[in-house]
C-alpha cells in the first residue's frame, strides 16, 4: 500500500524527487553520548535500549537518539491513538516538523507483544543514500512510532547497535519469551518431523531447489538427509553427502586451526601480528600495530567490509592471496578500535593466510592455508570430503546454485562470482557436506573430543573462539570466526553462511548437547535460515510456534518485493540508455567493466564475472542499471558525468566507486 504521510512538501522522496531530509537539520542533541548500553521508556510504557556512543534527548512526547557520526538519528516517538497513518504523521511532525513524502506501507505478523505492527519504506534519492523506515507498533489502542533516518554508510557501520534499537522495542508489560533452565526434549520422529516440515513449507514458498540437513544430539547423529533436487529441472536427489558452498561458515574453521597453532605454542590470541609476520599491514599504522591473532577475525576493529575490491575481479589484479593483502594495506578503519562490530572479510581472510604462512612460511600463502587446513583440521575430524578446490567439488555429488531471475523464477546461478571470491577462501569459501559438518560440530559439543574419546584440542582453546569480542546486537554477540546469541536464554552458537546461490548455517547449543547443519542450494535460503534457528529452540524447549508463520509472512512480503521491483525495471535495458553508455569504463580500485550487446540483453563484464543489467529511472530523475542475472543481482550503477567524461557510479554502503570510460 502507498501512504502519503501530509504535512508541508518537503523532504524524502515523493513522486517529484525532492531530496531526502538531512539528520544534521535537526537540532544537535544536547546530551553526551552514553558510556554504555541504557534502557529508556517512553511516557506510553514503551520499552527500549540506546546504546553505547549514542546521544539522546527528550523532545515532543519523543525521545531521539542520535549516532556518533552526527547525520544520522533514530526517533522513537508516543504516536498516540487512531489510525497508523495519522500516528505516522504525528510521528513526523515532531521529529522533522515540515515533512511529507510518500511511503509505501506493509503490515507484518504482530508478535513480541505488540497487537499491530505496519512498516513504512521510504526511497532516497541516488545522490543521497540513506536507509529510511517508519515502524508502526500498536498495543491495544496506542502506537508507538520508531523512525530510523541513517545515512547507508552509517547503517552498515552501526547496524549492531540499530539491531540492538530494534530488537529491544517492546511494550509496557511484555515480558520476551525465554528458555532459560528449561531442559531440552529429545529429538525423536515426531519432533524431527516439526523440524523437516518447515523446511518443506520453505522449499513450497520460497521455490528452494534443495536442502540438506543434519541433527545432532548428545554425540550421537539423528538425522543426516537431503530434500528436493541439486539443480532445478534435473532428477538427482540433495543426501547428506550433496556438497554445497558453505561460504563463511567456513571463518570457524579457520579459527579453528589458528586455535590449534595457538596450542602449538607458535603464538597466542594476543600476539602482535606483525611481531611474526612484518609484512601484514594496514592503511593506519596504529591500527597495524594494535591487532593482535584473535583480533583479526574479531570484526571489532573498526575495519570495514570493502568487499566490492575483490569481488570485482576486473583484469585479476585481485585474485591472490597476495593481492588480499595490498588491499588491505590501504584500508582503513571506519569506526575507532573495540567500538562497534563491522565483519570484514578481507581481516578474516588474512587470519587464515597468516596462520598458514606461520606453519609454511615457504609456501605462497593460498598453497600454504590449504595445507593447514588440510593437515590441522579437515584430515583430524575426518571431514574427507570438504575443500577448497572448485574443480574437485563440481565434479562430485554436488549442488548447483540457483538465484530468482527478474521475473522471480528459480534459475541456476552461475558460479563466476564465487570463484571470484577464491582469493579470500579463508573467510569463507569451501565445499563441504552435512557428514562433514556434523564431524565438526560434534566436536565442538564434546569440547575438543573426537568420537574415539582422543583429544584434538585444549577446551579452553576451542572456547575461546566463541567469547564475546563485541556486540553485535541485542544479547548478541561476535566472538572469533563464531556468533554469540543469548536473546532467548539459551546460549546458541552460530555463523551462517552467503554466496552466490548458496545459503547455510552451523548451529549448536553447547548446553544441550545439540547440534545442526542446514545447507540450501538458493539465494532465497537466507530466510530459512533464522526461521530453522527459531523452531529449532521452539521443538527443544517447547517455545511459542512463531517460525512457520513468520516465514510464510516473510515469503508473501518476498513475493510482493520482487513483484514491485520488477515493475520498475525496464528489461532488457533502455535501448536509448545503452547507446548513450561508453564502450569501457575503468576503476583504479574495482578494474574494468566492458559494456556489449548479446541479443537483445546488455551485459556488464566485469572481467571475472559478468551480468544481463536492466535500467530503472529513479524518481528524482537518475537514471540506473542494475545487474539482474540470477546469483549476480542487485549491483547498481548510476549513470554520472565526470568533468564531461561519462561515469557510472556504484555505492559499497561507506565506499563510492566511479567508473570512468575508457578513450
Amino acid at each position: 500500500m502507498i501512504v502519503t504521510v501530509p504535512l508541508m512538501a518537503a523532504a524524502l522522496i515523493a513522486s517529484s524527487g525532492s531530496a531526502l531530509p538531512r539528520a544534521e537539520d535537526a537540532a544537535a542533541p544536547i546530551a553526551a553520548p552514553l558510556p554504555a548500553d541504557t534502557p529508556h521508556n517512553l511516557a506510553n510504557g514503551t520499552r527500549f535500549v540506546a546504546p553505547r556512543g549514542w546521544s539522546v534527548r527528550a523532545e515532543g512526547g519523543a525521545i531521539i537518539l542520535a549516532a556518533p557520526e552526527g547525520d544520522s538519528q533514530v526517533a522513537i516517538v508516543d504516536g498516540g491513538t487512531g489510525g497508523a497513518d495519522a500516528a505516522v504523521a504525528r510521528a513526523w511532525a515532531v521529529y522533522r516538523p515540515g515533512f511529507s513524502a510518500i511511503a509505501r506501507s506493509a503490515e507484518r505478523p504482530a508478535r513480541e507483544g505488540w497487537d499491530q505492527t505496519l512498516v513504512y519504506r521510504y526511497e532516497s534519492p541516488a545522490g543521497d543514500p540513506r536507509d529510511v523506515i517508519v515502524l508502526a507498533l500498536r498495543k491495544g489502542e496506542r502506537w508507538t512510532i520508531a523512525i530510523r533516518d541513517v545515512a547507508e554508510a552509517v547503517a552498515e557501520r552501526r547496524d549492531a547497535q540499530l539491531e540492538i534499537i530494534f530488537n529491544s522495542l517492546l511494550p509496557e508489560g511484555y515480558a520476551r519469551e525465554t528458555f532459560a533452565g528449561r531442559p531440552a526434549r529429545r529429538l525423536d520422529a515426531a519432533h524431527i518431523a516439526q523440524l523437516t516440515e518447515l523446511i518443506e513449507i520453505a522449499r513450497e514458498e520460497y521455490g528452494i531447489p534443495g536442502v540438506s540437513l543434519g541433527l545432532i544430539q548428545d554425540g550421537e547423529v539423528v538425522f543426516a538427509g537431503g530434500f528436493g533436487v541439486r539443480e532445478i529441472g534435473r532428477p538427482e536427489p540433495v543426501d547428506a553427502d550433496t556438497l554445497f558452498n558453505i561460504a563463511s561458515n567456513g571463518k570457524a574453521l579457520t579459527t579453528l586451526m589458528l586455535a590449534r597453532l595457538v596450542e602449538a605454542g607458535r603464538f597466542g590470541w594476543d600476539t602482535p601480528v606483525v611481531s611474526i609476520w612484518p609484512e601484514f599491514r594496514l592503511g593506519d599504522d596504529e591500527t597495524t600495530q594494535r591487532i593482535g591473532v584473535g583480533q583479526l577475525i574479531c570484526a571489532c576493529t573498526g575495519m570495514p567490509r570493502q568487499d566490492y575490491e575483490w569481488l570485482f575481479e576486473g583484469d585479476g589484479a585481485y585474485s591472490t592471496a597476495a593481492s588480499i593483502l595490498r588491499l588491505l594495506s590501504v584500508a582503513r578503519p571506519t569506526s575507532a578500535f573495540g567500538d562497534t562490530y563491522q565483519y570484514s572479510n578481507l581481516m578474516a581472510a588474512a587470519a587464515g593466510y597468516f596462520g598458514g604462512h606461520v606453519l609454511y612460511p615457504r609456501r605462497e600463502l593460498g598453497a600454504a592455508y590449504d595445507a593447514a587446513m588440510q593437515d590441522l583440521v579437515f584430515d583430524p575430524l575426518g571431514m574427507t570430503a570438504t575443500t577448497a578446490d572448485f574443480s574437485r567439488a563440481l565434479a562430485r555429488n554436488h549442488a548447483a546454485g540457483h538465484g530468482l531471475d527478474i521475473g522471480g523464477d528459480v534459475r541456476v546461478a552461475s558460479q563466476d562470482l564465487n570463484r571470484a571470491a577464491i582469493s579470500t577462501r579463508p573467510s569463507g569459501n569451501h565445499w563441504s557436506n552435512t557428514r562433514d559438518l556434523l564431524r565438526y560440530v560434534r566436536m565442538e559439543l564434546e569440547g575438543g573430543l573426537l568420537p574415539d574419546g582422543r583429544r584434538y584440542i585444549r577446551e579452553d582453546l576451542l572456547r575461546a573462539r566463541r567469547e564475546p569480542q563485541v556486540t553485535e546486537g541485542l544479547n548478541e554477540f561476535y566472538g572469533m570466526g563464531l556468533k554469540i546469541d543469548r536473546q532467548w536464554g539459551v546460549t546458541v552458537i552460530h555463523h551462517g553462511g552467503s554466496a552466490a546461490g548458496y545459503r547455510s548455517d552451523m548451529i549448536w547449543l553447547p548446553e544441550h548437547g545439540v547440534g545442526a547443519v542446514v545447507l540450501i542450494n538458493s539465494d532465497s535460503g537466507a530466510y530459512l535460515r533464522a526461521a530453522f534457528r527459531r523452531r529449532l529452540l521452539e521443538v527443544l524447549f517447547d517455545g511459542a510456534p512463531e517460525a512457520v508463520a513468520n516465514l510464510r509472512s516473510s515469503a508473501a512480503r518476498s513475493r510482493a518485493s520482487i513483484s514491485e521491483r520488477r515493475q520498475r525495471l525496464t528489461v532488457p535495458a533502455d535501448p536509448a540508455a545503452v547507446d548513450r553508455l561508453a564502450a569501457r569504463y575503468r576503476n583504479s580500485r574495482l578494474g574494468e567493466l566492458e559494456v556489449r550487446r548479446d541479443g537483445g540483453a546488455t551485459i556488464f563484464d566485469f572481467g571475472g564475472w559478468d551480468s544481463e543489467v536492466a535500467t530503472r529511472r529513479e524518481p528524482d530523475g537518475t537514471l540506473s542499471f542494475i545487474t539482474i542475472s540470477p546469483g549476480e543481482d542487485g549491483f547498481r550503477f548510476v549513470v554520472a558525468d565526470g568533468d564531461g567524461q561519462r561515469q557510472l557510479i556504484i555505492r559499497d554502503a561507506q565506499e563510492e566507486y566511479a567508473f570512468t570510460e575508457v578513450r
